[in-house]
């Protein structure tokens, strides 16, 4: 008999035909009760979820053979790694993979916030270009970056910002080995940048470390952009900030209750929007779904974790 392993998020046709055709795939109900986990419970000993989605451990404490959480996705902030270590649950990711598709919409997105793309399509579109040019935008070369983490991401934004010409500094927990200045505190990095990234992992240490202060020490000159999630922003605060023009932009991929976005930045032309679509190239979701795949295999022929967490 193969291996019953609980599906909680959707994956690639592909990667789904390997799943099905290596494990015996369970979906659960969105109202699964006491007969679901009767029934099924009691034999799960994986679970393939989203970044996004994570586990509930008390989802987690109710499948007593559960072995392995497999991540399809970089973020683990929606996991409990101390609770699965109690439950001696391996967790796995696919860091790597989908590095430069992000660092690549990072990019887009300031360019689009600063450049006004959005708005100045829509005046294509809505047939009003005969009659007007629209409103003047602003350069996005030649100015002062700020990267918040200097990961693997972080890196690879930076490395695609040499080419803008300008400055690039950093933040983060400690020195990295990479040729940039370092600021150790944030707010002091926030007025000396003029787009601000966000590239840091999420966790309890960076809930809302982009607050009041940290937006206005960008200025109303500045621009935020965020790949990381939504969490490391204080939201509310940055929909003021935006809202009341004391920060210049932003371009947002992540959010802190999705998918839902709040209304005010919706109609916002120094703003721009997408769905938390950083990965989602086919050649990324691609490899994200292999590298979950091969840490499964892995696991499950005791051999070792090609991409652990815990």
């Amino acid at each position: 008999m193969s291996v019953k392993l609980l599906q909680l998020c959707p994956v690639l046709p592909a990667t789904q035909t390997v799943l099905d055709a290596n494990y015996t795939v369970l979906r659960m109900p969105s109202a699964a009760g006491d007969e679901w986990f009767a029934e099924h419970a009691g034999d799960i000993e994986a679970v393939v979820t989203g970044g996004h989605l994570g586990i509930e451990t008390s989802l987690a404490e109710r499948l007593p053979k559960l072995r392995i959480v497999a991540i399809n996705g970089v973020g683990y902030d929606r996991i409990d790694l101390d609770a699965m270590r109690r439950l001696d649950v391996r967790v796995t990711n696919t860091p790597d993979v989908l590095t430069d598709d992000v660092a690549d919409l990072a990019i887009a997105l300031m360019l689009n916030a600063m450049r006004g793309l959005p708005a100045v399509e829509r005046h294509v579109r809505e047939g009003r270009w005969p009659a007007a040019q629209p409103a003047l935008t602003r350069r996005a070369s030649g100015l002062r970056y700020g990267i918040v983490g200097m990961g693997r991401i972080g890196q690879a934004i930076a490395q695609r910002l040499s080419g803008f010409g300008g400055s690039i500094a950093y933040t983060g927990p400690s020195r990295k080995a990479v040729p940039y200045d370092y600021h150790a505190d944030l707010r002091s990095l926030a007025a000396a940048s003029d787009v601000l990234f966000l590239a840091s992992p999420a966790s309890a240490a960076t809930r809302g470390i982009i607050d009041r202060g940290v937006l206005d020490a960008l200025g109303p000159q500045g621009v935020l952009v965020n790949i990381a999630r939504g969490s490391i922003v204080d939201e509310p605060a940055l929909v003021d900030a935006l809202v009341e023009r004391r920060l210049g932009g932003a371009g947002l991929d992540v959010f802190e209750n999705e998918p839902h976005v709040p209304a005010a930045l919706l109609d916002l032309p120094h703003v721009a929007l997408a769905p938390h679509v950083g990965s989602a190239t086919v050649e990324t979701r691609h490899a994200m779904g292999q590298l979950m795949l091969d840490n499964l295999e892995r696991f499950f022929a005791g051999e070792a974790l090609l991409t652990p967490v815990v």
